[in-house]
């Protein structure tokens, strides 16, 4: 009867270890906003300047608080 391998030992002395499990981050709606600020600044592009400077706001804002959600998810 053959002795029995501890296959986690045998990993773990390799260098390999069980990953951890990945976590998803919660639903957020910044992504929609930041691409509604993108949209107002290239329409501004064509139009006015206040439709840049609004799509500019927007896109900082969405931007931030994305940044902050991620930051503070974990």
């Amino acid at each position: 009867m053959p002795p029995e391998i501890d296959h986690n030992a045998a990993k773990a002395a390799q260098g390999w270890i069980e990953p951890k499990p990945a976590r998803v981050p919660a639903p957020t709606y910044q992504p929609a906003v930041m691409a509604l600020g993108i949209t107002f600044g290239a329409f501004g592009l064509v139009t006015s300047l206040a439709f840049s400077a609004v799509g500019l706001i927007l896109f900082v804002i969405a931007l931030s608080r994305w940044i902050g959600e991620l930051v503070h998810d974990e």
